[in-house]
């Protein structure tokens, strides 16, 4: 295996995590912002308010990106398999 087709192999793996991790986050933030706004506004310093909302909406997210993400980790997987092929041995 020659040094091109790792760093093609690792190129790979860190464009799928971001792919895959990106619904999860983003929804993560914007939820995150909007109960520091709620916070802000209404004086509230209550440090467990913006957990429970976060983690209901990332599973939520999670929940319903499951088939996507695994249709993406499948076809990856896949792509893995073919390029070991391709390797002389």
């Amino acid at each position: 295996m020659d040094s091109s087709t790792v760093l093609q192999l690792v190129y790979m793996t860190f464009i799928l995590a971001a792919k895959i991790s990106a619904p999860m986050l983003l929804t993560a933030l914007v939820i995150g912002l909007l109960v520091s706004l709620f916070q802000a506004v209404t004086q509230l310093s209550d440090s467990t308010l913006g957990f429970l909302p976060k983690m209901v909406a990332v599973l939520l997210v999670m929940w319903i990106s499951w088939p996507w993400v695994m249709q993406e980790m499948i076809a990856y997987t896949s792509n893995i398999f073919q390029m070991m092929e391709r390797v002389p041995k």
